[in-house]
């Protein structure tokens, strides 16, 4: 079963893998980890484990059961790319993903050096997206990592922001999302932070998307940057590369089911 999404850059989430380690600052207050727990003292079978890395063989060929074309984050409680995800797994999870051409998948990592040492042997087709989770300009490597791989759609998520990052090389680069951290704990971030990346990001000619500023109180906080919402997305894309597409509101993207054929 696929879930629909309440995150602001995809319609829907695709878990065939659960469970993760953290491995950076960015880590810290994990969403996933707050939600996988809480789902298991519910009781919810996919997560007797907590959030240990978990293989949900049943659930790798989902996508092909739908027929509306939708986009789909692969993974939104796991990452794909965890030494504990053996290269079996993650080879099924793209051989289904190119057989489900009619949809679009984003997948996301901030373990790019396994991506990069398994580019050569993943097989790549149009309807992925390729993206690296990079929190400060100290894990800029991870975008170095993925401009080397031959993903046709590379993009970056800058969530949650922690510090300033003055120098980002976007040359190869399709998007760029922004956003604060939320929930409790949450680090603030600083509008100074955002403005410098949306104004690098318009400087050389990048789609930009801010998803939020974040806070203990999300919502209310809102997504505006400087008086307007910025929903930018890949510019072969219309949602998500799927031809005479015309991009949705983002009211009824949310309001979409995925788990429907």
């Amino acid at each position: 079963m696929g879930t629909n999404s309440a995150i602001e850059w995809t319609e829907c989430t695709w878990n065939p893998v659960t469970g993760c380690t953290k491995i950076s600052a960015g880590c810290a207050h994990c969403y996933a980890e707050r939600l996988a727990l809480r789902l298991q003292a519910m009781g919810n079978p996919r997560y007797t484990r907590g959030f240990q890395v978990t293989l949900h063989e049943d659930l790798l060929d989902v996508p092909l059961k739908w027929q509306r074309p939708r986009m789909v984050f692969v993974n939104s409680m796991s990452d794909l790319f965890h030494e504990r995800v053996p290269l079996g797994f993650v080879l099924r999870v793209f051989k289904n993903m190119k057989a489900a051409q009619h949809h679009t998948f984003q997948v996301l990592t901030k373990r790019s050096a396994r991506l990069r040492k398994l580019d050569a042997r993943l097989p790549w087709a149009p309807n992925f997206w390729m993206g690296v989770s990079a929190e400060s300009a100290e894990h800029l490597h991870r975008v170095d990592h993925l401009r080397e791989t031959r993903a046709s759609v590379k993009f970056l998520s800058l969530e949650p922001l922690l510090g300033a990052i003055p120098k980002l090389d976007l040359t190869g680069i399709d998007w760029v999302i922004v956003g604060g951290e939320s929930g409790p704990g949450a680090r603030p971030m600083r509008k100074s932070w955002v403005v410098d990346v949306w104004q690098q990001c318009r400087d050389q000619g990048v789609p930009f998307f801010f998803k939020q500023w974040g806070g203990v109180q999300r919502t209310r906080a809102g997504r505006e940057l400087n008086g307007r919402t910025w929903d930018e997305y890949p510019r072969m894309a219309a949602v998500g590369l799927r031809a005479g597409a015309k991009r949705k509101d983002p009211q009824q993207m949310l309001a979409l089911e995925c788990n429907d054929t």
